[in-house]
C-alpha cells in the first residue's frame, strides 16, 4: 500500500460534493458495463446520490486528500426477509476509487467508516453485491472480512 498523505480524511459527503460524486457514479458504471451485459446503453444513473446524503437511513462517505475527493462509498439500511435472524441489514454500495488513486488503501478507509456507521445503529448483518469478474474488489472485500455467501445466476433466453 502506498503512503497516505497526512491530509487524508474520511468524512460524510455533503450536497456540495455532488458534482464529483456524480462523476464517480459514471466511472463506476463504465467499470461495470463490461462485466454486465444487462446494463442499458447510453446515459444511465444507478443511484439518487443526493437522497443518500440527505436520508436518515443512509450515508455517503468520501475520502478527501489535498482538498479533493479520492474515494466514495454508501451504506443504506434495508429491511430483510422475514424468515432470517435479522430484520435489517446495512447494504453497502457506490464503492469507487478512480484508477489513479487505487492501491493506496482508500477503499479500506471507506469500508471502515461504513461499518462503523452500521455498528452505531446496531446493524450486525452487512451485505454488498460485487460482480464475479471483479477480482480486485472481491479481494478487497475479503480482506475487510466479507465472505462469499450467495451466487446470483442469470439466463437470457434471447442469447441462447
Amino acid at each position: 500500500m502506498s503512503n497516505l498523505s497526512a491530509s487524508v480524511t474520511v468524512r460524510k459527503a455533503i450536497l456540495d460534493d455532488l458534482p464529483v460524486l456524480l462523476k464517480f457514479e459514471q466511472g463506476l458504471i463504465a467499470a461495470e458495463r463490461p462485466m454486465d451485459p444487462t446494463i442499458k446503453d447510453g446515459d444511465i444513473s444507478y443511484y439518487d446520490v443526493s437522497e443518500f446524503i440527505k436520508g436518515s437511513d443512509s450515508e455517503v462517505f468520501v475520502v478527501e486528500e489535498d482538498g479533493e475527493i479520492r474515494a466514495s462509498g454508501c451504506v443504506r439500511i434495508r429491511g430483510d426477509r422475514h424468515y432470517l435472524k435479522h430484520e435489517k441489514i446495512g447494504y453497502l454500495g457506490f464503492m469507487f476509487v478512480p484508477i489513479q488513486h487505487r492501491g493506496r488503501g482508500l477503499n479500506k478507509l471507506i469500508i471502515k467508516a461504513l461499518l462503523d456507521w452500521c455498528r452505531e445503529r446496531d446493524l450486525d448483518e452487512i451485505r454488498l453485491d460485487v460482480y464475479q469478474l471483479n477480482n480486485a474488489a472481491i479481494r478487497a472485500y475479503e480482506k475487510a472480512g466479507f465472505k462469499k455467501h450467495l451466487i446470483n445466476m442469470r439466463l437470457n433466453l434471447k442469447e441462447k
